[in-house]
C-alpha cells in the first residue's frame, strides 16, 4: 500500500506542499489527501481591499480542486487529532457527517484564527478581520452604519455611527484603515446629508510604532500618510475592552462608536491547542529546522501554527512570504523521509516587506536596507502582489478592477447575504454564544 500523506490546511502553506509533493513524488509512492474547511483559498494580501469594495470577492479566491493534479481533496473541519492512532477525526462542511482519516505522514498547515487576548466585550462586540467572510460582513456593515446616520436626527447617535475605529497597527490594519478611507473620499457624493469631516477614522496599536514588522522609518512615514488623510493614529494606546457603543482604553479613555474593527493578533487554530505537544511563539507547533515535530516521526508543522527556528535563533515570522516557500521545502523533506534519505532545515532570507496604504502611496522595505515609500511602493506592492495571485484569469480580473477603480467610485449595494456556517465557527472559536446574523442589523 502506497503511504497516504495527509495535510492539513488549504492555505498558502498547505497547498504549497501538497503542490511540490504532486510534482516530487512517483506514481504509486505516495497518496496526498488534503483537509480544509473551504473548498477555495485566500489570497489574503488583497483582504482589505475586499472590505473596501475595491475588489470583487471572488476576484481574490481560487478554488482548490482547481489547483490540484492528482491529490484527493476533503471538505471539512478537523474535529480530533489522534497522534498515537494516526487518525484525524474531519466533519464534513456541509452535511455535518464524520469520517475518520488515517495517515503514515501528517502536515499541519492550519493557520490562524482571531484572538481578542480575553478582553472583556471585544469577541461580542468588535468585527474581526482575517477571513473573506469577516470583509464581506465589514464591508456591509459600514454602509449600513451611512445608511442610519443619513436618517439619524440624534448628534451623538450620529456620531458613534461614523466613527470606526480598527485595532492593531500590523499590516492588516494598517492597509485596512487606508482603503476605508479611500471608501469614504470614493462614496460619500452618495449621502448629501453626511459632510466628509463627519467621518472619523481611528487606527490604534499598543506599541510605539506602526507596521513594527518592518524596518526603521517605514511605521513613522505610515503614520504620517494616514494622518495626512484624516486618519486619526493612536500609539501607545492600550485597549482593555469594549462594549455595544465604545472602545475602552486602559488609560481611562474610551471612543464611542458601532464599529470596532479587530486585526490585534491571532493565535494558532484551536485543534493545535488540544494537542498534546510542545509549543512555542503564541502556542503555535514547536517544530524542529526541518518542520519536523520533536518526538513524532511522520508529524510536520508550517505556516502561521507552527514556530519554526532560523539560523539567527529567532523564528521566521507567520507570513505568505514565507509560507509559500515553506511548503515546498516541507514536500521535499517528507519525500526524503519516505525514501530513507536525510532532510535539509529551512533557511530562507526574506525578500522585503510592503504594506500599502491607500490613494496610491505604500511602503516597501527590501532585504532590510533599502526603504521605498510613496507612489513607487504602491505600485511595487499591486505589481508583485499580482504576479503571486494564483491564476491567469484571477490576474485578470483584478487588474480589471484596478481598472475600473480609477475611473469609477466604490459601490454601496449593501448586500445582506452572510454565511451562517461561517458565524456559527467564529462563535464556537471564540467560545461565545450571539444572535443569528439575521437578528443583527448591520453585522
Amino acid at each position: 500500500m502506497p503511504a497516504r500523506i495527509l495535510v492539513l490546511g488549504g492555505g498558502f502553506a498547505g497547498l504549497a506542499t501538497t503542490r511540490k509533493l504532486e510534482r516530487l513524488l512517483q506514481p504509486g509512492e505516495a497518496e496526498i489527501v488534503i483537509v480544509s474547511r473551504e473548498n477555495f483559498s485566500l489570497f489574503t494580501p488583497m483582504l482589505p481591499e475586499i472590505g473596501s469594495g475595491n475588489l470583487e470577492t471572488r476576484h481574490v479566491v481560487t478554488p482548490v480542486r482547481a489547483q490540484l493534479h492528482g491529490s484527493h481533496f476533503v471538505l471539512g473541519d478537523v474535529r480530533k487529532v489522534d497522534l498515537a492512532a494516526k487518525t484525524v477525526e474531519v466533519e464534513h462542511t456541509i452535511t455535518r457527517t464524520r469520517n475518520t482519516l488515517s495517515y503514515d505522514q501528517l502536515v499541519f498547515a492550519l493557520g490562524s484564527v482571531t484572538s481578542t487576548f480575553n478582553l472583556p466585550g471585544v469577541a461580542e462586540h468588535a468585527i474581526p478581520y482575517k477571513t473573506l467572510t469577516d470583509a464581506d460582513r465589514l464591508r456591509n456593515h459600514v454602509i449600513a452604519m451611512l445608511e442610519l446616520a443619513d436618517v439619524s436626527s440624534d448628534p451623538a447617535e450620529r456620531k458613534r455611527l461614523l466613527t470606526f475605529v480598527f485595532v492593531g497597527g500590523g499590516f492588516t490594519g494598517v492597509e485596512a484603515a487606508g482603503e476605508m478611507a479611500d471608501f469614504f473620499r470614493s462614496t460619500l457624493r452618495f449621502y448629501p446629508s453626511i459632510a466628509q469631516d463627519e467621518v472619523q477614522i481611528f487606527l490604534v496599536e499598543g506599541g510605539k510604532k506602526l507596521l513594527p514588522e518592518l524596518q526603521a522609518g517605514m511605521g513613522e512615514y505610515s503614520a504620517k500618510a494616514l494622518t495626512r488623510r484624516g486618519v486619526h493614529v493612536l500609539l501607545e494606546t492600550l485597549v482593555s475592552g469594549a462594549d455595544a457603543h465604545a472602545l475602552h482604553f486602559k488609560s481611562g479613555d474610551s471612543i464611542e462608536t458601532e464599529t470596532i474593527v479587530w486585526s490585534a493578533g491571532v493565535k494558532p487554530s484551536p485543534v493545535v491547542a488540544a494537542l498534546p505537544i510542545a509549543t512555542g511563539r503564541g502556542g503555535s507547533i514547536a517544530v524542529n529546522p526541518d518542520f519536523s515535530v520533536p518526538g513524532y516521526p511522520g508529524l510536520w508543522a508550517l505556516g502561521d501554527c507552527a514556530s519554526i527556528p532560523s539560523p539567527d535563533g529567532k523564528t521566521y515570522p507567520a507570513t505568505a512570504q514565507h509560507a509559500i516557500r515553506e511548503g515546498p521545502a516541507l514536500a521535499e523533506n517528507i519525500v526524503a523521509a519516505l525514501r530513507g534519505k536525510p532532510t535539509k532545515p529551512f533557511r530562507y532570507t526574506s525578500l522585503g516587506m510592503m504594506a500599502s496604504l491607500g490613494a496610491r502611496r505604500g511602503v516597501a522595505g527590501l532585504q532590510g536596507r533599502f526603504l521605498l515609500t510613496g507612489f513607487l511602493a504602491w505600485v511595487l506592492w499591486r505589481t508583485y502582489y499580482l504576479a503571486r495571485l494564483p491564476g491567469l484569469d484571477r490576474r485578470l480580473r483584478v487588474a480589471f478592477d484596478w481598472t475600473l477603480g480609477l475611473i469609477f467610485p466604490r459601490d454601496i449595494a449593501e448586500l445582506r447575504v452572510y454565511s451562517s456556517e461561517a458565524q456559527l465557527r467564529a462563535q464556537q472559536e471564540a467560545g461565545i454564544a450571539m444572535p443569528p446574523v439575521s437578528e443583527q442589523i448591520g453585522i
